[in-house]
């Protein structure tokens, strides 16, 4: 049974739920409510398995609980109406006999309780608005505590997704970016950093965990950590690359998470720069007249195929002046704004073609915006960028 009373216009309606298996004081507490001035709409159920649709899926503002229902009791019913509706006033209506009832409901939840025969219209307009109050404050500091605790979760993975980059002699120029693809989320599951080696060769690496959120994140904060040690043990190429997938393997548990990545050391000595693609693209290398992409050996992602170690390196020569760019998918899969195609590498490129010659940071920056307007906002992929620059500042071309 469901009524509506409105006895002010503009007063807050109050969406209440009794759960009520005598008819006698069901009746009687609807009478109650209307002496009570309360604008209201009562729904009226006679046992807890009637109420759950009301509890689980309706806006219930407060719900009015007799404590001995055919089908639960005591505290039980209490926990029981907390549990499906966790953000709901609840007030419990108990016998005269039962003094101790009330206090037990509370501290099991329930924000107020009423002696049934004891009740008149002022006392349940007081209870009932300052349960509602109670709980709306309970749900808003909840709430509070819950971005707290997920903006503290975030900056611990940010600190592992996003390091400071280890360079001690190094005369190259590091940019890093970094944007996850939910909207609502700060973090997601790609990684970056460069390391200067005790052998003075600058180390980088990017890479892309399957799969968004916090469980993506924490296996890249794990790749990036166990890369960043062992590069700095002496660990290179293909020897790496397996060690970065034995850890893969033991971090996803029984998720099926792979990696891709792109593993990179410049030589400034022999101007040269050694790349390693484990199911990974090829970076782009930008000197002073254009923007192409590099050819490659492909390897397997880490973690598809455990085992089978198969990472060829590729070296390239190196330009007196230029920059490398190594970035995740996240910046070429959107839309290319005109036919609804991915935007690619070919379009990738053109975007870099068109851009003005500017400071690297801000070239990298102008390149996600022009990526997300021709993806008319539909940002969806995680995407890091890190571009090294030497020798100058070359034209993106």
């Amino acid at each position: 049974m469901t009524s509506i009373v409105s006895a002010v216009p503009d007063e807050q309606m109050y969406r209440i739920l009794l759960i009520e298996d005598d008819r006698g004081d069901a009746l009687l507490v609807e009478e109650l409510l209307h002496d009570t001035g309360l604008r209201f709409e009562l729904t009226t159920r006679t046992t807890l398995a009637e109420a759950r649709p009301e509890l689980s899926g309706s806006p219930i503002d407060c719900v009015l609980l007799d404590l001995h229902l055919p089908d639960v009791s005591g505290i039980d019913a209490v926990t029981a109406v907390r549990a499906l509706a966790p953000h709901t006033a609840v007030i419990v209506l108990t016998g005269l006999s039962e003094a101790q009832a009330g206090a037990n409901a509370m501290a099991a939840g329930a924000q107020d309780y009423l002696v049934k025969g004891k009740v008149d219209g002022d006392l349940l307009h007081r209870t009932v608005r300052y349960a509602v109050y109670r709980s709306q404050t309970e749900r808003t500091n909840a709430e509070a505590q819950a971005v707290r605790l997920r903006a503290e979760e975030n900056a611990r993975l940010e600190r592992g997704l996003l390091p400071q980059p280890i360079l001690d002699t190094s005369t190259v120029r590091v940019t890093t970016r970094y944007l996850p693809g939910a909207a609502w989320a700060l973090l997601g599951g790609d990684f970056l950093d460069v390391v200067e080696g005790d052998d003075g060769l600058l180390h980088a690496v990017v890479g892309d965990v399957s799969g968004h959120g916090p469980d993506a994140a924490a296996v890249g904060v794990f790749l990036r950590i166990a890369w960043r040690s062992l590069v700095l043990g002496g660990h290179r190429g293909n020897d790496l690359l397996h060690l970065m997938e034995r850890i893969l393997i033991a971090e996803r548990g029984s998720q099926h998470l792979f990696a891709t990545c792109t593993l990179l050391t410049l030589d400034q000595g022999t101007a040269t720069a050694t790349l390693h693609l484990a199911g990974h693209h090829e970076p782009l290398l930008t000197t002073a007249g254009q923007t192409q992409e590099l050819a490659a050996a492909h390897g397997i992602a880490l973690g598809v195929v455990p085992g089978l170690r198969r990472w060829p390196s590729t070296v390239v020569p190196l330009p007196a002046t230029g920059a490398l760019t190594l970035y995740t998918d996240g910046l070429t899969e959107g839309h290319n704004g005109a036919t609804g195609e991915r935007l690619g590498v070919d379009g990738l490129l053109t975007l870099i073609g068109n851009l003005p010659t500017t400071d690297p940071a801000d070239h990298v920056d102008r390149l996600i915006e022009e990526t997300h307007a021709l993806n008319a906002g539909r940002h969806s992929d995680d995407l890091a960028v890190l571009r090294l620059d030497w020798g100058g500042s070359p034209e993106p071309g």
